[in-house]
């Protein structure tokens, strides 16, 4: 797992034997132990890693208009009960403009408003909740449908 993975070595002499990992990958997915040996006496603790994604189709950039589709997904084991999606923090109710079925979010329409920041929310059958945030970026125009722009002969306009 190198590159990714790391232990903060000052931080060993003061008993944290914490493991870091840097980005997290869905294969990383999975049971962790962690031995340590001192004086000898042998330590050990299981933690369990489990990874949640948020995907965009088609990948991005995202235009304007051009349907997408955020999907979600967790490798929690439970049978998933609920998908709730966020935009901006508030609650998203499903409608014609946001379709939610199995963990995916689907905007036939995407408009400008729509970037920035979507949270999907799931919850499993043993009333595990998880969430993920994925940060969404729209290519579009900003501004009036028919600007008219008047520029100085001789000079620049943009």
């Amino acid at each position: 797992m190198r590159p990714r993975v790391s232990v903060q070595d000052s931080a060993l002499r003061h008993g944290n034997f914490s493991l870091r990992i840097d980005p997290v990958r869905s294969e990383d997915v999975g049971l962790y132990e962690a031995r340590v040996s001192y004086n000898m006496e042998v330590q050990s603790c299981h933690v369990e890693l489990g990874v949640i994604t948020v995907t965009l189709s088609p990948p991005s950039p995202v235009v304007e208009s051009e349907p997408l589709l955020l999907s979600c997904n967790s490798s929690h084991r439970a049978s998933l009960v609920e998908t709730r999606w966020f935009h901006n923090g508030r609650l998203v109710p499903t409608s014609r403009t946001f379709c939610s079925l199995h963990g995916a979010l689907s905007i036939p329409r995407p408009a400008m408003s729509d970037a920035g920041s979507w949270r999907c929310q799931l919850r499993y059958s043993d009333n595990e909740i998880i969430s993920a945030t994925y940060d969404l970026q729209i290519l579009g125009f900003v501004g009036p449908t028919n600007p008219v722009v008047y520029a100085a002969a001789g000079s620049a306009a943009d």
